[in-house]
């Protein structure tokens, strides 16, 4: 193998070169996290016969300019893209590759390149889409704490400090309570001038617009842990290229390096070897075109087609208390603490299904239909699903927030979406549904007093009725036991 390191229009680009005289197919990887991060993973592609050119973004690193998250990727992907095609040792076939925010660099470079500069295939792995993407769910609340971490570690720097939101919290653990939340900054102790304007992006969608009219074969990989799971899903589901894979693993956003309690022996993938080995048909046209992929089955240790999906059943729960209940902001749901308090005034309303009677395989999307009212004139409502086995424990299986705006006092009718399970429940398994008005700090308190979460400086509590008998959890349960599938056949078909 050979290494060297250029300037490609300025910016610090790391080059491997596999042995032999080439000319190879290259891989490209973009990304603000240090490219010399990723030198295993250059080296993994190179001793499998190609290129990999590995890049600090602008402003990053030592990649020189100013770092503005998404705004120039794909200018200067052109530019990467463009130089290494006119290259001896590269055939002028490309893979864009990354995960994260590095995915957002390979996305836009099939998205929105010229022609000349858009990949022949595309790993995009827990895809990063854009900042309204990555600031607000697609029911516009706030994603806080994820958010706070980022711009905290990455934001408006150089280098990376990936604690140093934790730091902050253990010298002031109620940091994030502060008000208002544009002010955090100051709190750090840092300028983040980009900070505020994040929370002003709204065109959320743009690329999963955009990807119906996509070219080349798009491998997209996330975890059922992952706070983008919803966007890795829909990208596969809109992009309109030759072939479109999906793998769905019982991961959280580090993939395989932090597996979710529901994972087991067989969700262990080598997906360096899975990448390498689609990246190969994929630039030689052995893909079968369509939408392939598979999805794991947290709980069961099996894989499913990725277009596996159960039947919605209507569940019925018992009121254990707070049908009426106060949203506080100043005691809000917390996201991170299961217990639920045992006295006090209720701060949300509980709910519980009887003992399932046998296992459930849960594959597809979760939602709670309702009939409530505030008295506030804005007002959050936060579903969370929480799984009670036999043994006694307690995992979350699920969480979704709306935000409402009507009269106060009105009684409404509406869903909350809780996202996508792929879950085997054992026979006996509770589950446990919360109603409340606030999933703190993963999400900012809504103030109820109509004014934006993030630059509001006084919050109000709000009063909460919530008609048990309207209460219907939607579950997609497969209707009988199903067959297995191996990954890789499926990504590779």
């Amino acid at each position: 193998m050979t290494a060297f390191s250029t300037a490609v229009e300025e910016l610090a680009t790391d080059v491997l070169l596999p042995a032999g005289h080439g000319p190879f197919p290259t891989v490209l990887v973009r990304t603000p996290y240090d490219r010399t991060r990723h030198e295993a993973e250059a080296r993994g592609w190179a001793r499998r016969g190609f290129a990999a050119v590995v890049q600090d973004v602008r402003g990053r690193f030592a990649s020189p300019g100013e770092w503005h998250p998404y705004a120039h990727e794909a200018a200067d992907g052109t530019a990467a893209v463009r130089w290494i095609r006119q290259q001896p040792w590269s055939d002028g076939r490309l893979v864009a590759a990354g995960a994260s925010y590095a995915a957002h660099c390979a996305l836009v470079l099939a998205l929105d390149a010229p022609r000349d500069a858009r990949p022949d295939a595309v790993v995009a792995a827990v895809p990063a889409l854009g900042l309204a993407e990555t600031a607000r769910e697609a029911s516009g609340v706030e994603r806080l704490l994820s958010r706070a971490g980022w711009w905290a570690a990455h934001g408006d720097r150089r280098d990376s400090d990936e604690d140093a939101l934790n730091k902050a919290l253990a010298e002031d653990p109620g940091l994030l309570a502060h008000l208002p939340l544009t002010a955090l900054p100051e709190r750090l102790g840092r300028a983040l001038p980009s900070w505020a304007g994040l929370w002003l992006q709204r065109d959320r969608g743009r690329l999963v617009a955009r990807a119906a009219h996509a070219g080349p074969p798009l491998l997209a990989v996330g975890g059922h842990h992952d706070h983008f799971t919803e966007e890795t899903v829909a990208l596969w589901r809109a992009w309109g290229g030759s072939s479109a894979r999906l793998l769905l693993g019982p991961w959280g956003h580090p993939l395989t390096a932090a597996p979710g309690p529901d994972a087991g022996p067989a969700h262990r993938l080598n997906l360096g070897e899975l990448y390498v080995r689609w990246a190969r048909r994929a630039l030689t046209g052995d893909l079968a075109p369509g939408r392939h992929g598979a999805l794991a089955l947290g709980g069961a240790g099996l894989w499913l087609p990725a277009d596996a999906e159960g039947e919605p059943r209507a569940h019925r729960m018992r009121l254990l208390h707070g049908s009426a209940f106060t949203a506080d902001p100043a005691r809000p749901l917390r996201s991170d603490d299961l217990t639920v308090p045992a006295d006090g005034p209720p701060d949300r309303c509980l709910l519980v299904t009887p003992p399932s009677p046998r296992p459930l395989d849960l594959v597809g999307p979760v939602s709670v239909r309702l009939r409530a009212t505030a008295h506030t004139p804005s007002a959050d409502w936060a579903a969370r699903l929480v799984v009670l086995p036999p043994d006694g424990t307690a995992e979350r299986l699920a969480v979704g927030v709306v935000r409402r705006a009507e009269p106060a006092g009105r009684e409404t009718a509406f869903t909350v979406g809780l996202g996508r399970l792929a879950r085997r429940l054992r026979a006996g398994t509770r589950l446990r549904l919360e109603i409340a008005g606030h999933h703190f700090p993963a999400h900012a308190r809504n103030p109820h007093t109509g004014d934006d979460p993030m630059t509001a400086a006084r919050l109000l509590a709000s009063r909460r009725e919530v008609r048990p008998d309207s209460v219907v959890l939607n579950l997609p349960v497969l209707p009988s036991r199903p067959a297995p599938t191996d990954p890789a056949e499926e990504i590779l078909r």
